[in-house]
């Protein structure tokens, strides 16, 4: 069989399903088709550095590209860029920021086109696929958006900040989930209650505790419940996006002792910032549900270590500094989003190595649930079958982080000045060396693929 590899990759730790192992992978054709003890040869071979370890590719299940429309935040080009220097081999591209959002098979092949067909074609470094958006009006669009291989549906139950991708009611979100729910599909919810926030206080100003009594955990622990009830009464499979409320990780798990079909993520700045740390007029840190106080976030790592919570991703939702209002620090006004894309990796191994976690929790928390997740079957594993995905990580390599180094089209992150441990140091893309300055190889993804 070795003299039939096109590459083989020797590592003396190489993170698998089945935990962490010494020894080679053989890809074939962009597969994996060997992961084997023993040191096979190829007329290609790579070792790996003694402080390296070959881990599975980072599959963000949760990213905003907010390509076409708004590509001053973002666009593919430097989305996937910033992914491949931070080990990410596959995102899956919200419906929204884009104009228009992925809510009809028009927008879903235009965001197709835009990534993939365009006058210098492919403009994405690490593979694709795609959300859809379920919003009033767009009931008809959801079987044909399934069938042309979305991975599921997003939808909100308040303003999601844009006017081009209204909530859901609670009439239509049942509509929604009974139809998802007709052809096996996947409705994915950024759960906060519109009325609970309604009647918070202001957000107005530069005080962070002020921000953060107007997003309530009662709104997150409502909507939540609501969804769950929702999901039993219509079967509907449903996914709770960016966990921030730490309440919420009793009722997800009674639901699931129920048989309920439900789960959960968190995000990388909800598992290692808190709100007692954040300055006032700090709008980098603002992002919807917000960062919570450090009881929290303990138990947030403890969802995760109870199963609770499934999988991290880091809901990259960029935008100009501007809408960032980091001149006047109000954040009544300034956009709700973190930029962390080619830092998840590295910052949720930061804090998992500090509560005893091993990188082995980690590919499971960030490549293989989320693939799962995503209906991408090939993808998040170093097992055979799988593509050739891989992140050549040392994880006792550490840095600071200089947002103006980063790949993000916008030099704007909480995490800038911060040490983080964990250097990518490659990222293999179906067996082949991801090189972010030459010609793009990302291809499109559809679920069941």
């Amino acid at each position: 069989m070795s003299r039939d590899l096109d590459v083989v990759i020797r590592a003396a730790r190489i993170v698998t399903p089945d935990g962490e192992t010494a020894g080679s992978v053989g890809v074939r054709d962009g597969k994996i088709v060997a992961v084997e003890p023993t040191a096979l040869t190829a007329a290609r071979v790579v070792e790996l550095a003694d402080d390296e370890v070959l881990m599975p590719g980072v599959v963000d299940a949760h990213v905003h590209v907010n390509d076409p429309g708004r590509t001053e935040w973002e666009g593919f080009a430097s989305a996937t860029r910033a992914a491949a220097a931070g080990g990410v081999t596959t995102i899956v591209d919200m419906p929204l920021n884009s104009i228009p959002p992925t809510c009809d098979l028009p927008a879903l092949d235009l965001k197709r086109r835009v990534a993939f067909g365009g006058p210098a074609a492919s403009q994405a470094f690490v593979d694709v696929g795609f959300w859809g958006g379920a919003i009033p009006g767009n009931l008809a669009e959801l079987r044909p958006l399934h069938e042309a291989g979305v991975s599921g549906f997003k939808c909100f139950l308040l303003h999601s900040g844009v006017d081009e991708f209204p909530p859901l009611d609670a009439e239509q979100l049942e509509q929604a989930m009974r139809e998802i729910h007709s052809f096996d599909g996947l409705l994915i919810v950024h759960a906060e209650d519109a009325h609970a926030i309604e009647h918070a206080p202001a957000a107005d100003g530069g005080a962070y505790e002020r921000f953060l009594h107007s997003r309530p955990r009662g709104a997150e622990n409502l909507a939540i419940a609501q969804v769950i009830e929702l999901a039993r009464w219509t079967g509907c499979r449903v996914h709770i996006l960016h966990v921030s409320s730490s309440d919420v990780l009793a009722m997800l798990a009674s639901a699931r002792r129920d048989g309920v079909p439900i789960t959960a993520e968190t995000c990388p700045h909800y598992l290692t910032f808190a709100a007692e740390e954040i300055p006032d007029g700090a709008t980098q840190y603002k992002c919807c549900p917000p960062i919570r106080e450090a009881a929290n976030r303990e138990l947030l790592w403890q969802g995760l270590r109870d199963g609770v919570i499934d999988m991290v991703v880091t809901d990259h939702s960029p935008s100009t500094p501007d809408l960032k209002a980091l001149d006047t620090g109000d954040f009544g006004v300034a956009w709700g989003g973190i930029s962390s894309l080619q830092l998840g990796l590295s910052a949720v191994w930061t804090e998992a190595r500090a509560r005893g976690f091993a990188l082995t929790d980690v590919a499971r928390w960030m490549s293989e649930i989320p693939a799962r997740h995503a209906g991408l079957a090939g993808k998040g594993q170093i097992a055979v079958g799988h593509d050739a995905d891989f992140a050549v990580l040392a994880p006792d390599d550490s840095y600071v982080v200089d947002a103006a180094k980063l790949h993000h089209k916008n030099a704007v992150t909480p995490y800038h000045g911060r040490s983080l441990a964990g250097v990518v140091r490659e990222t293999w893309l179906r067996g082949e060396k991801i090189d972010i300055e030459a010609a793009p190889q990302g291809r499109l993804l559809s679920r069941g693929v």
